[in-house]
């Protein structure tokens, strides 16, 4: 099967090379012509890895015309384009093809997760189904070949099983699951408690308080994800206690560096005038809080994250205001 990579940043370059290693044949298709010509001369994505080796048999293009020819297409694009693109690859393909998305959050205007906008801009004739393939993982580490397990959530599981054949190797492993409504809202969530996490570091809290944020921001994610209909066992699973342990807790993650600077720094202002990367967990936060709002959810530590980034609410007054909520049973 051949497969299409939409995206030529740090995901879609370490997918790519995933299915390069299984002698799949595959076609990374990007905008930027100077990580297309890195890609192809160099074989790097300096960009994003430095001098980390890509394997030479990805080969990237500007050229749509290999989504055309593809069987799999894969979206490593941030939610912002998911529609735009997704829409442009319907146009493109002339038979069913199984479609990929690795982007976790909300669409912008309709709040939509991104499989519902796959399925809702892509003909239906067009369509085998819409795979997710998302859980704990850093792009960085899977260019290295890094021992790595994932799953590849759909509601049609023998597309699933066929993304987890092409993607499992010796070090990525590839689990399947049909609940697309609590992997991706678990997903989606995570990015918010991934903010929260960078946040305390930069106050200078230090293990114990990280072991809390986890522990109660996954009972959110439960919380809210269950209330749309997520089970509750998939958040004991990769896309959830697992994504979220590796986002919380590592400076690879994007989500954790906005944190780290807001919270280093006490104050929102310098991020957003001088941000320039894809931090998901923004945009999330005010979805979420609109839409916990909008349903009584209680999600008290994604509140915290929504009042710092968008109401001018001091980093340091977080924590207290968390610890000194009312008194209640864990469970």
């Amino acid at each position: 099967m051949k497969t299409a990579v939409i995206g030529s940043g740090s995901w879609g370059t370490a997918l790519a090379q995933v299915l390069a290693d299984n002698n799949q044949p595959v076609e990374l298709i990007g905008v930027d012509e100077s990580e297309i010509e890195d890609i192809n001369t160099n074989h790097r994505n300096s960009k994003y890895f430095k001098d980390t080796p890509v394997n030479p048999n990805v080969h990237a293009s500007s050229d749509w015309k290999h989504v055309a020819e593809a069987d799999v297409v894969l979206f490593a694009v941030p939610t912002a384009a998911i529609e735009s693109v997704a829409k442009r690859a319907g146009e493109c393909v002339n038979k069913p093809v199984i479609f990929v998305n690795v982007s976790k959050g909300f669409n912008p205007g309709t709040d939509e997760r991104m499989s519902e906008v796959i399925r809702r801009v892509i003909p239906e004739e067009k369509l085998s189904s819409v795979v997710s393939l998302i859980g704990p993982s850093h792009a960085e580490e899977v260019i290295e070949r890094q021992l790595t397990t994932i799953d590849a959530v759909s509601l049609k599981e023998d597309d699933a099983k066929t993304v987890q054949q092409l993607f499992s190797n010796q070090y990525m492993r590839i689990y399947t699951g049909t609940d697309e409504i609590g992997s991706e809202l678990g997903a989606a969530v995570k990015n918010v408690m991934a903010i929260a996490s960078g946040i305390i570091a930069g106050l200078g809290y230090k293990d114990n308080t990280r072991a809390a944020l986890i522990t109660r921001g996954l009972q959110e994610m439960i919380r809210f994800g269950t209330h749309f209909g997520g089970k509750p066992e998939t958040f004991i699973g990769l896309t959830g206690i697992g994504d979220l342990i590796v986002t919380c807790s590592s400076i690879n993650s994007r989500n954790f560096q906005a944190g780290y600077q807001i919270g280093s720094e006490n104050n929102v202002a310098n991020f957003f005038e001088h941000n320039t990367k894809t931090t998901e967990g923004v945009r999330t936060s005010k979805v979420v809080h609109e839409i916990a709002e909008k349903n009584s959810i209680d999600m008290p530590i994604c509140e915290e994250v929504f009042q710092i980034l968008f109401e001018g609410k001091e980093p340091k007054n977080c924590a207290n205001d968390l610890m000194l909520r009312d008194l209640k049973k864990e469970f």
